[in-house]
């Protein structure tokens, strides 16, 4: 059987993971290999659609219809105006 080493792992996740692995009876070993076998079982169920989609969902990608000019256009109608990058030559105009 084929060892794995992990490092630079911060003190917090590596107590929780010694805390689950006493709950559970088992080795913290025991423990992140059943993690990244569930893991990778639930990675290998998704489609190539359904990954797209959680990265689209991810990335706050848009769903409605609404075509570029009308994308634009709202986002215009949502900035609020300042005056905060307003300069003499006109940079930020």
């Amino acid at each position: 059987m084929w060892q794995l080493k992990v490092r630079d792992i911060n003190d917090k996740l590596y107590e929780t993971l010694k805390f689950l692995a006493k709950q559970k009876r088992r080795s913290v070993s025991q423990i992140v290999a059943r993690m990244i076998e569930s893991y990778l079982a639930t990675q290998h169920r998704q489609t190539p659609e359904t990954l797209a989609e959680s990265f689209l969902n991810l990335t706050g990608a848009r769903t409605d219809e609404k075509d570029a000019d009308d994308v634009i256009a709202d986002i215009r109608s949502r900035r609020k105006n300042s005056k905060r990058f307003e300069r003499a030559d006109g940079l930020f105009d």
